[in-house]
C-alpha cells in the first residue's frame, strides 16, 4: 500500500474516532496497523491524542477538577486530621496512583511511569513525615519503613516490568543491610568487610542467572546491582571508620575490579544473553 492511500486512511480513522463512530480502543488498533514511519502520527501531550483531549466531555473535565480539588483540600486540612484519616488518606493517594499507572501502562508508558514515580516518592516521603509529626526517634523504625518502601517499589517494578523501580528497590534493601551490618560492626576490618558482602554480591548474580530464563529485565537489574554489591566494602570506606590502611582499600579495589573484569570477558557470551 503507497504512502498516499495510508495517509487517506489514517485521516478516515481520526474523522472515526472525531466523530465517535468507532470506540477509542478501536481506532487505536486501526491506526497501529496503517501507520508507518512515512505516515505523519497524531500530535499527542503525554501520550494522551490532541483529538482526544479536543473531543473530550465536559464531565471529564469536571472529574478531573474534582479530584484536583479533593487532593488540595486534603494536603491543606492534612495536619488537622486524626492519626488513622491521615494514614487512610496517604494510602488511598499511593493506592490510586499505582492503579492508574498499571492501568495507563499499554496506552501510555510516560504516564505510567510518571504516576508510579509520584506514588513511590508519596510512600516514602508520607510515612518520613507521619514519624516526624507523632515523634517517632527510633532509627530502627524509620530503616524499617525504608524497607518495607523498597519492597513495594521492587514488587511494583516486576509487575510493571519496570527496571527502574526494580533497582530502586533493590538499593533500598542493600541500605538497609548496609546500615543494620554498621550497627552491629564498630570499626570494622577488611576481612570483616568482605565476607559479609562478597556472599551478598554471588547470591544476587546467581539469582540473575536463574531468572534470566524467564524474565530477563529482573536478571539484568539484579546483575547490576550484584556487581555494585561487589565494591560496597570498598565504598563503605567512606562512610565509616575502618581498621584497615588506604593502600590495602586501594589494593583490594584495584583486585576486585580486575577480577570483574576478567569475569565480564570471559563470560561476555553468557551474560550478554541475560540482557539481551
Amino acid at each position: 500500500m503507497d504512502t498516499e492511500k495510508r495517509k487517506v486512511i489514517v485521516k478516515e480513522i481520526d474523522h472515526w474516532r472525531r466523530s465517535k463512530l468507532l470506540p477509542e480502543h478501536y481506532c487505536d488498533f486501526l491506526l497501529n496497523l496503517y501507520m508507518d514511519e512515512t505516515t505523519p502520527k497524531q500530535a499527542s501531550i503525554m501520550g494522551v491524542s490532541a483529538s482526544s483531549i479536543a473531543n473530550s466531555s465536559w464531565k471529564i473535565w469536571l472529574g478531573i477538577m474534582a479530584v484536583i480539588a479533593a487532593l488540595a483540600l486534603s494536603a491543606l486540612n492534612f495536619n488537622s486530621f486524626g492519626m488513622p484519616m491521615q494514614i487512610g488518606i496517604s494510602a488511598l493517594f499511593v493506592i490510586v496512583c499505582y492503579a492508574f499507572a498499571y492501568r495507563q501502562f499499554p496506552k501510555s508508558p510516560v504516564i505510567s511511569y510518571l504516576l508510579c514515580g509520584v506514588s513511590s516518592i508519596a510512600l516514602l516521603l508520607l510515612g518520613i513525615y507521619l514519624m516526624d509529626m507523632y515523634q517517632v526517634n527510633s532509627p530502627y523504625t524509620y530503616i524499617g519503613y525504608l524497607a518495607f518502601c523498597s519492597v513495594v517499589w521492587l514488587i511494583n517494578g516486576v509487575i510493571g516490568k519496570m527496571g527502574i523501580f526494580q533497582f530502586c528497590g533493590w538499593l533500598g534493601l542493600v541500605g538497609t543491610y548496609g546500615w543494620l551490618l554498621l550497627q552491629k560492626l564498630s570499626n570494622p576490618g577488611w576481612f570483616s568487610l568482605e565476607i559479609s558482602w562478597i556472599p551478598v554480591s554471588i547470591v544476587l548474580i546467581w539469582i540473575a542467572w536463574l531468572a534470566h530464563h524467564t524474565n530477563k529485565q529482573a536478571a539484568s537489574v539484579l546483575l547490576v546491582v550484584g556487581v555494585l554489591v561487589w565494591f560496597i566494602p570498598e565504598a563503605m570506606t567512606f562512610l565509616t571508620d575502618v581498621d584497615m590502611s588506604s593502600r590495602v582499600i586501594q589494593l583490594s579495589f584495584t583486585g576486585k575490579l580486575v577480577s570483574a573484569g576478567a569475569a565480564f570477558f570471559l563470560l561476555r557470551k553468557k551474560w550478554v544473553e541475560w540482557v539481551v
